[in-house]
């Protein structure tokens, strides 16, 4: 009978392969949920993607996060139908030339600075991680946006009708990351 050997805790080849990709390919799958559940606002819908963007740098990292990002976005350019509002709203590169454009390119770059400016921080570090993201989003939102919206009208179509519900994304974010570092010291 062949003897069965304890794991050792060391990590093989194929394990530091796989396991990112696995983290990836759930990433960019919860991502797609993330723009699926929305509430309906013109001319940008109110989605769960800040949630999964700001959660993913906390928890994973610059590089985890840009990854999935990167990959969703991809997906969606290549006409996947990963984005809010897609089918309905336009495939592919047409759905980024659309209204939303902008705020997709600002959550690209939001998981980097997020992540990257909450490594190694506690929850005041991390909120002020999160809230610089938010504020990368909206600014490419808004530029972008300013192509399809009067100057005038951009903040009370782009920033103040999803404010509050993303505060409060980035609240449920900063929470669940305490917890779950909390539960890690009970190790």
């Amino acid at each position: 009978m062949p003897t069965i050997t304890p794991y050792s805790g060391t990590v093989t080849p194929l394990a530091r392969v796989f396991r990112p990709l696995a983290i990836g390919i759930a990433g960019v799958t919860l991502m797609t949920i993330s723009a699926k559940v929305q509430i309906p606002f013109w001319p940008v819908p109110m989605t769960l993607h800040t949630m999964a963007v700001m959660a993913f740098a906390l928890l994973l990292g610059p590089r985890m996060a840009v990854a999935i990002f990167a990959v969703y976005f991809a997906a969606g350019a290549a006409g996947l139908p990963v984005f809010a509002g897609s089918p309905a709203r336009g495939l592919g590169l047409t759905y980024i030339a659309g209204p939303t454009g902008g705020y997709l390119v600002g959550y690209l770059l939001a998981s980097g600075v997020t992540g990257w400016l909450a490594v190694g921080r506690g929850w005041l570090g991390q909120t002020f991680a999160m809230l610089t993201g938010l504020g990368v989003v909206y600014g490419f939102g808004l530029i972008w946006l300013s192509a399809f919206v009067p100057s005038e009208q951009l903040m009370a179509v782009g920033v103040l009708p999803f404010l509050a519900g993303d505060l409060a994304k980035i609240a449920v974010v900063g929470l669940a990351a305490q917890g779950m570092a909390r539960l890690r010291g009970l190790k």
